[in-house]
């Protein structure tokens, strides 16, 4: 398999999805100068509750007209980290590696320390990738690339990976592959959420179901 460079829109906790894209090639390079959309996993992640699929959202502040991704800042006027750690922790407090790496994920629910939505996310994937033990070059980008100008050694995925589109198009990182979730019990299972759902609940065999 040719390895390629990404282009990839910042995410919040991405989904498993995105970590099969990251380990299937070589490089990324993080969109910063698009026009900022809403409801996508920018600032949107799906992790699985004894409810089924749940959705937590980061508030971003309101600009008065179009802003780029990379000026896009949280809002603390809510208390979203609280909620979406009680959350994280009522879904995944039984599985069986949560006790082992909730401290990895708790610092970035403990106070406000980040302004700009795409420094909190990097962060995040930063520590995913360390977890993972996945050493990839990762950049942001200087310019926008417009969608008829992406060079032949770009894979651009910055609208595939939607929570509106179950697979990308054409494109094989969508995974079916069956691992063990807390819920299973009472729901069937529940593909491509939250890398964090297959971490707390298969730890480090996660980076072996990236590669199938």
């Amino acid at each position: 398999m040719e390895m390629k460079t990404l282009l990839l829109s910042t995410a919040y906790l991405p989904d498993i999805q995105y970590f099969r894209a990251i380990y299937q090639n070589s490089e990324i390079q993080l969109e910063l100068f698009e026009n900022f959309p809403k409801q996508s996993f920018r600032n949107r992640t799906q992790i699985l509750s004894d409810h089924g699929v749940m959705n937590l959202s980061i508030p971003v502040e309101k600009a008065r007209s179009k802003q780029l991704t990379k000026d896009v800042k949280i809002s603390y006027s809510q208390h979203w980290q609280k909620e979406h750690w009680h959350a994280i922790v009522s879904a995944y407090n039984s599985s069986p590696f949560f006790e082992y790496f909730k401290d990895d994920f708790f610092e970035f629910y403990c106070s406000p320390k980040y302004t700009f939505l795409y420094d909190f996310n990097f962060k995040i994937l930063e520590k995913i990738m360390g977890i993972l033990n996945l050493q990839r070059k990762i950049i942001f980008t200087q310019d926008y690339i417009f969608e008829d100008q992406v060079p032949d050694f770009m894979i651009d995925l910055r609208q595939q990976i939607h929570p509106k589109k179950t697979q990308t198009e054409g494109l094989n990182y969508y995974s079916t592959t069956n691992y063990p979730q807390v819920f299973s019990s009472l729901h069937s299972f529940s593909p491509n959420l939250s890398i964090i759902d297959m971490i707390f609940n298969i730890g480090e065999e996660t980076i072996n179901y990236l590669k199938k």
